[in-house]
């Protein structure tokens, strides 16, 4: 029972994952270890056809814990995997996480609990990113920063709890599900801003909670930081295409940044007003660069001051770049609003 002598609801457990054969039993062993009673959580993964030993380790779990269920996702991407275990789940909760991270011991249990208060209808917390090497640290500062990622709430702020537009690994009530429907499978990223975006425009309410916390890999390398946040900026269009009032201004600023920097090189071609643009541009960007990285540095490690800056750079100039890029790839999907969202059936 819980404190307020409600029953806790049965909860699913949702994990899509593709190629997490590094990450994945740490992953696991964090769902196994909830303190939520056993008997009421179910664990069911999409397996996007790995190359790695992904599905083996699955398989592994699976023989050692009953809970486990898992199954093919052939289009290997996660809102495609959402979907073919959305209408397999039993819980009244439905908790969606990523093989790339681990989560609490008591994230399932603070998840029902405020659930339960009635007046949200969906929940996640704070994500604390972390890096295992000297590279993978130097980015999880970066992505964990305003000047990285703007005001991204759960990125960048803890002890805090509050309504947002979005949150990471979330948990919703089964009642909200059934009235939004499914992911939309044309987004191959940014699909949870735009069904939390669906669901505050059905009323619903997201809660960024103090007390659910999960823990975050940083990508290991700067070309993989490269594609990650391009991906994130040429999807990011779709999203705006369909729901223009999801966006907010800082998502606006890489794209911009990269356009002006584009532009006065063009302009240099055939002005010195270009190169005085150029120089104008380039030069504030690095003064605000290194100084957010110095301070960066001061708090964790001088070692860092040489890499922190790149890793700002790539962060914002592939995002824009992938932003712009996604511009021109949908520049006739304005009035295509509809998406690819299957209808859902039990």
């Amino acid at each position: 029972m819980s404190s307020n002598n409600v029953p806790l609801p049965f909860v699913s457990l949702l994990i899509p994952i593709r190629n997490e054969a590094y990450y994945l039993d740490r992953c696991l062993k964090s769902v196994t270890q909830q303190d939520y009673p056993a008997d009421l959580l179910e664990i069911l993964i999409s397996h996007g056809m790995s190359t790695d030993n992904t599905r083996q380790i699955i398989k592994n779990w699976e023989q050692k814990d009953s809970r486990f269920s898992l199954f093919d996702n052939p289009q290997k991407i996660v809102p495609t995997g959402l979907n073919i275990l959305i209408p397999k789940t039993n819980g009244e909760v439905i908790i969606r996480i990523d093989g790339h991270c681990i989560i609490d011991h008591d994230y399932v249990t603070n998840c029902v609990r405020h659930l339960q208060k009635g007046d949200v209808d969906g929940v996640g917390g704070p994500m604390r990113t972390v890096g295992e090497d000297f590279i993978s640290e130097v980015i999880a500062l970066a992505m964990s920063s305003k000047f990285g990622v703007g005001d991204s709430s759960f990125r960048t702020e803890t002890g805090l709890t509050k309504l947002v537009d979005t949150v990471p690994f979330p948990a919703y009530t089964r009642e909200i599900i059934e009235k939004v429907g499914l992911y939309d499978e044309e987004l191959v990223r940014n699909q949870d801003d735009e069904y939390n975006y669906r669901i505050r425009g059905a009323g619903g309410k997201i809660l960024l909670a103090e007390d659910v916390r999960s823990t975050y890999f940083s990508r290991g390398s700067l070309s993989k930081l490269w594609k990650q946040y391009y991906q994130y900026g040429y999807w990011k269009v779709r999203v705006m295409q369909k729901h223009p009032r999801q966006m907010s201004l800082r998502q606006f600023a890489p794209p911009a940044f990269v356009l002006s920097i584009i532009f006065s090189i063009v302009l240099a071609f055939t002005s010195t007003w270009g190169w005085l643009m150029l120089t104008m541009i380039a030069g504030l960007y690095l003064v605000v660069n290194f100084g957010y990285s110095i301070l960066i540095a001061a708090k964790n490690c001088w070692r860092m001051l040489g890499l922190l800056p790149i890793a700002f750079t790539i962060i914002h100039v592939s995002y824009g770049s992938g932003f712009l890029a996604g511009l021109i790839k949908f520049a006739n999907r304005w009035n295509d609003k509809t998406g690819k969202v299957p209808t859902l059936r039990p």
